[in-house]
């Protein structure tokens, strides 16, 4: 959660700049990333106020940057593409409580490891609901619905198979994964080209550290008042909590949690496997002894949490989303 430290440097810049410095993994490396619009034309709904795009850098370390991203006004896909593709693709979703993004450490560094493994990766920036959209409740999984459809739209264009896409999320961006992969046949928004056509259901999930349930007493309140509004009625909780929404048609889903995560208590990760274990879908939960919240892959090679990425692979393996 964000905190106020002097230290911190906070810039605000253009939309375009946005997208050109989040796509840049360091300011001294060249980039081949192609930026993809998820709305060309009208983005759906409107905003009640005007929004600031802005870049907050965390980290006091030039070569290790931790950058938060507010103010999303366009969203869009950057394309991380492996030197040696295997024709799998992974929307990457950051979280940051609904209230920014966290780029580097839930978006970049997740598919640096993903272009190691031939995995071409797509690194969603989607509008924060708190920031003033119409539909405040839908405007994270229209832009989600809007980016696997356009990835499986592309499939051609970027070198993959469309029936291997999978979704990875973090924190609420594993609230939002966990929302597309139950909720991809909702209709959140009108369509408006061949695009919106195309299955929105991720081939396979990836969850980690996720909030899960908007109404259970172990919930994020941040995520859930950000995405709903405080005091938002219970029905709503109850329709926007993931462990909900399971159906038959819900792919198969990875779970990864910390035990001693005491910002997204891991009794959020057990609730969906419980409700997945109870549909007869297809689920892995790895819970582990600790580290904490936010962990992404910056654990040390000591820690057993730190093994998730593999466990991730191999559970995609398993349902043929990966290759051997």
């Amino acid at each position: 959660m964000p905190t106020t430290d002097p230290t911190r440097r906070t810039l605000l810049i253009g939309s375009a700049a946005l997208c050109t410095l989040a796509a840049a993994p360091l300011p001294a490396q060249p980039s081949r990333d192609e930026i993809v619009p998820l709305w060309p034309t009208a983005i759906p709904g409107d905003r009640r106020s005007k929004i600031t795009p802005s870049v907050e850098e965390r980290s006091k370390d030039p070569s290790h940057p931790d950058r938060w991203l507010r103010g999303v006004l366009s969203p869009v896909l950057t394309v991380k593409r492996p030197a040696r593709p295997n024709g799998s693709a992974v929307l990457v979703i950051p979280g940051g409580g609904y209230g920014f993004l966290s780029y580097d450490n839930e978006g970049l560094e997740q598919a640096a490891w993903l272009n190691a493994r031939g995995v071409t990766a797509f690194i969603l920036q989607y509008r924060l609901p708190a920031e003033g959209w119409n539909d405040r409740a839908l405007v994270p999984l229209q832009d989600a619905q809007r980016a696997m459809r356009t990835i499986r739209a592309g499939a051609t264009r970027f070198g993959i198979d469309p029936a291997r896409v999978a979704t990875l999320g973090f924190s609420a961006g594993g609230h939002l994964a966990g929302s597309l992969a139950t909720r991809h046949d909702e209709a959140t928004y009108p369509p408006s080209d061949a695009i919106d056509r195309v299955s929105a259901r991720p081939d396979y999930a990836g969850l980690i550290y996720p909030v899960v349930s908007l109404e259970a007493p172990f919930t994020h309140g941040g995520s859930r008042d950000s995405l709903l509004g405080k005091d938002a009625p219970v029905a709503l909780r109850h329709a926007a909590s993931v462990e909900t929404r399971v159906t038959a048609t819900t792919p198969p889903i990875f779970l990864a949690h910390a035990a001693d995560d005491d910002l997204v208590p891991v009794a959020n990760s057990i609730a969906l496997f419980t409700a997945l274990h109870a549909a007869a879908r297809p689920a892995e939960l790895h819970v582990f002894e600790s580290g904490g919240h936010g962990f992404g892959t910056r654990l040390p090679p000591s820690k057993p949490a730190s093994k998730w990425p593999e466990l991730f692979m191999a559970f995609g393996t398993s349902k043929a989303v990966f290759p051997v």
